[in-house]
């Protein structure tokens, strides 16, 4: 690990409590989408491997949203409806975690790119690019 770029750890949940997560940062790089449902949500994703996500608490209290190809599993809680994280249809194996649900102001820590998911089929490979960049 280099201290330019050292892992940060941040936790995070849903508006109630009932659902927490840690996640672990190597890049405070964001990407805000402007497809259908990222705009409503107004989600603001950092993708993460299964092993940078660790699920706290609150699995109970998930419920899952699918449609179109339903690949993206959209998580949110039960009780509160907001969504934290969810399994992207970008990256299936990956966790996606809404940046505006981490604690704190952990979100003025991360630069934020624009994402066209308005047009998903035709951009979704500029987004693997931008990955292996």
């Amino acid at each position: 690990m280099s201290e330019l770029n050292p892992i940060q750890t941040y936790e995070g949940g849903c508006h109630c409590g009932a659902v927490r997560f840690s996640v672990q940062v190597k890049q405070h790089t964001a990407i805000v989408c402007n497809c259908s449902i990222c705009l409503k949500k107004g989600f603001l994703h950092l993708i993460v491997p299964p092993e940078q996500f660790t699920l706290l608490q609150g699995a109970a209290a998930l419920t899952t949203y699918t449609f179109n190809t339903g690949v993206a599993k959209h998580l949110f809680c039960r009780i509160c409806g907001i969504h934290p994280f969810y399994r992207p249809r970008s990256h299936p194996d990956q966790f996606d975690v809404n940046v505006h649900c981490l604690d704190g102001n952990a979100a003025s820590a991360f630069k934020v790119e624009p994402f066209d998911g308005a047009n998903w089929e035709a951009n979704i490979a500029q987004l693997h690019a931008q990955e292996q960049a």
